[in-house]
């Protein structure tokens, strides 16, 4: 019960800094959030909780394939100016990118 309350305060802090840190300086905000800070955050506690350093390893693989394929949510907002949309669509169609090309992700899983 305490793992998990530590989780839960260290993960909500790190989010909260983050957020705060977007008002304040939003280029530094982005770059921590850049950071693969989940992945630092779960791979140990995962290894902690279970100590099986293969089910680590292929959850670290799984990540390292997701990341760039997730990068897709950003393409809208790239094009942000040129598209003219309000904020609300800009995140829908990232969300809808992000559901597409959860369904390739899944594939190449099988495939690898």
């Amino acid at each position: 019960m305490m793992l998990t309350l530590f989780k839960l305060a260290l993960s909500a802090g790190v989010i909260s800094f983050a957020s705060w840190l977007s008002g304040e300086k939003p280029e530094l905000a982005g770059f921590v959030m850049a950071l693969p800070l989940a992945t630092l955050l779960v791979l140990p506690f995962s290894y902690m909780e279970y100590h099986d350093a293969a089910a680590s390893v292929k959850f670290a693989q799984s990540i390292f394939i997701a990341v760039p394929l997730s990068l897709v949510f950003f393409v809208p907002f790239l094009m942000a100016t040129k598209l003219g949309w309000s904020f609300p669509l800009l995140y829908s169609t990232g969300l809808a990118l992000l559901i597409g090309v959860y369904f390739f992700y899944q594939w190449i899983c099988r495939v690898l």
